[in-house]
């Protein structure tokens, strides 16, 4: 339990220190910090990271503040696979108007690690605040500019990509008309209805031309044969 508590402390270790010597902000050169006293807290944090391990990466990661589980999720990616450590590197300090920026290289076998804490000045309190750490691989120049050129590939083909299938979409609006053409076609050619041809009705032909013709065709008949129109019966009578 006493090297849990001494690893938590280790950690916010910095950011304790910057606020005890904030009362020395005449002497000092990073918000009342030292460079000798950045340094030895960038080591002890170096170390404590080298020797965790996953017991107390858990521990930490439920009972650090925000910047201090960032570090340590951050530092379990960084250091898969880049084998064993093999010193300190290089400690950057970069500051500006409220931000102080520094930066320990680990040196690792296979390639090295940068740990980053980044300060910002608390007006109200008067004391600079950690607001973030974290921890990340350090890349060549090399593998910098084949991940830029991956990337930038990527975006173009993303582009292209979208450019082509809005070209595709804009062909094909041309048929949407075409078919809607071919079905007002279809409509226009098909045959109308014809429509039910009425049957013919024979005219009636006046009933009194044809008393006319009979009486007088019964006239002729009786005339030419001597006998009386009496006796005479019209059957039916045929016109040509």
């Amino acid at each position: 339990m006493k090297k849990k508590l001494s690893l938590i402390l280790c950690l916010c270790l910095m950011a304790l220190g910057m606020t005890a010597c904030g009362e020395q902000s005449q002497d000092a050169d990073y918000f009342g910090m030292k460079y000798e006293d950045i340094q030895a807290a960038m080591e002890d944090t170096a170390q404590m990271l080298v020797d965790m391990d996953e017991e107390t990466s858990q521990y930490l990661k439920d009972n650090a503040n925000d910047a201090g589980k960032h570090l340590i999720e951050t530092w379990e990616s960084a250091v898969e696979g880049e084998g064993d450590y093999q010193g300190l590197g290089e400690l950057t300090i970069t500051k500006t108007q409220d931000t102080i920026t520094v930066e320990q290289v680990l040196r690792y076998a296979n390639r090295d690690l940068i740990v980053s804490y980044i300060y910002k000045y608390n007006y109200e309190l008067d004391i600079p605040e950690l607001t973030d750490a974290s921890a990340d691989k350090v890349y060549s120049l090399g593998e910098k500019m084949e991940k830029a050129a991956l990337n930038t590939l990527m975006g173009m083909g993303t582009v292209f990509s979208v450019l082509i299938l809005i070209s595709l979409v804009i062909y094909c609006f041309r048929f949407i008309p075409n078919g809607q053409n071919q079905k007002k076609t279809a409509k226009s050619a098909a045959p109308a209805p014809v429509a039910p041809v009425p049957v013919p009705v024979a005219a009636e032909e006046p009933l009194t031309d044809d008393l006319e013709l009979v009486a007088v065709i019964t006239a002729a008949i009786a005339a030419s044969t001597g006998t009386a129109a009496d006796g005479f019966v019209v059957r039916s009578i045929r016109r040509r």
